[in-house]
């Protein structure tokens, strides 16, 4: 008799957030626990890499992507069968698409957000918003962790 493993399930968050500062924290905060309930534990370089990651892409999408009465939605999913995180952030802004700043001068407060997430990512994009309507989602891809 062979004994068979069960599909392994593809973990999914998904919410909308107020596309302010605190939802942006919100949206880092529930990431993180989320993570840490699908056995990516607080602490761990997998963890921190993903939950920068979404809070990059949720700032973004309240700075660069607001339009007032519309909120950002967050999809977070986790697959153990290939040890992937994938983190996309849709706004409501689809004319301000996201590019690498060329240099970012030292005295400046921000700009290095999509630096970090370029630097930490195996891979990052942008897609128009796939619920039709306007907007777009800023998506990241990180690798290498274990679920199992």
């Amino acid at each position: 008799m062979t004994a068979t493993q069960p599909p392994l399930t593809v973990h999914r968050f998904a919410m909308c957030f107020s596309s302010t500062p605190r939802g942006a924290r919100l949206a880092r905060r529930l990431c993180a626990h989320r993570l840490d309930a699908w056995g990516i534990p607080y602490g761990t370089d997998a963890h921190d890499v993903v939950t920068l990651i979404a809070s990059e892409l949720c700032a973004n999408a309240v700075r660069h992507g607001h339009v007032a009465g519309r909120d950002f939605h967050l999809l977070l999913t986790a697959s153990p069968a290939t040890g992937t995180a994938r983190i996309e952030v849709t706004d409501t802004r689809g004319e301000r698409l996201p590019r690498l700043p060329a240099a970012v001068p030292e005295d400046d407060d921000g700009g290095r957000g999509l630096l970090l997430v370029e630097a930490l990512a195996d891979r990052w994009g942008c897609s128009p918003r796939a619920e039709g309507g306007p907007g777009k989602t800023v998506w990241a891809e990180c690798a290498a962790f274990d679920l199992t």
